[in-house]
């Protein structure tokens, strides 16, 4: 059974169809990629599964139940984390005092305004793990701010997977990235636990093939393959609608 199911959803803008009948499965702890032409319609799916857009026809199911109509927020407690293009992080607070909040958000005493996040030694604990887990304890007093562009990124993932979700919506995690920090994202992406599922927005077709165990293309709104990373790099009408039929192929 999938963890995560996209079932014929549309999305429409006035006169502007951007998501037509799409479908898309995924495992537990699959790495599922999609990719597509600017104005595909790829981060109108993600606005879609996580309700930040209300569909106009389908349903979209988490182990087997329809979310379709729940909150953003109440997605995250039930196993739904994403990322955006842009950061969403607070920049006039620390490393640290970022993940303080993401962990909180999930804790019976969130709403407790009297009680400082940093007397509980579950959250204490709970950060000095991801801190040292991911290499950036000696970053943990610096403000966002003054984070490099590639850390901020790295950071917000981090966050993002706070929550203990079950399904991570990544959009465009490597964007704007140097090569240096786009291959740092790569990798830290393929150090993620299999004990979360992927659902990755992607452009840089290196990152796609080195992460991905599923691709499914968008096109206009619609999807127009779903498979194996093979069978999307030798498929000739992806090669031709994304890869512009003579772009670089990847071995």
């Amino acid at each position: 059974m999938s963890l995560l199911k996209v079932e014929n959803i549309s999305k429409s803008f006035k006169t502007l169809q951007v998501l037509r009948n799409v479908s898309l499965e995924v495992g537990p702890g699959e790495r599922h990629v999609i990719i597509g032409p600017n104005g595909a319609g790829k981060t109108t799916l993600f606005h879609c599964i996580t309700n930040i857009l209300p569909i106009d026809a389908g349903a979209v199911y988490l182990d087997g139940k329809e979310i379709s109509k729940l909150p953003a927020h109440r997605l995250v407690h039930l196993g739904i984390s994403r990322t955006f293009q842009k950061n969403n992080l607070f920049g006039d607070l620390t490393v640290e005092e970022n993940i303080h909040l993401a962990l909180a958000a999930k804790k019976p005493y969130r709403y407790d305004i009297f009680s400082p996040l940093t007397v509980r030694s579950d959250i204490r604990k709970e950060t000095n793990d991801i801190l040292e887990q991911w290499e950036i304890a000696d970053r943990r007093h610096v403000k966002v701010k003054h984070l490099s562009y590639g850390e901020q990124r790295l950071l917000e993932v981090l966050l993002a997977m706070a929550s203990n979700p079950k399904v991570l919506l990544l959009d465009e995690p490597t964007s704007g990235m140097s090569p240096a920090e786009t291959a740092q994202t790569a990798a830290m992406i393929q150090k993620l636990p299999r004990s979360i599922a992927l659902v990755v927005v992607e452009h840089d077709m290196d990152v796609v093939f080195s992460i991905a165990d599923r691709i499914t293309v968008l096109h206009h709104g619609e999807v127009i393959l779903s498979g194996s990373p093979d069978e999307i790099r030798n498929n000739e009408m992806v090669k031709k609608i994304y890869f512009g039929g003579g772009a670089k192929q990847h071995a």
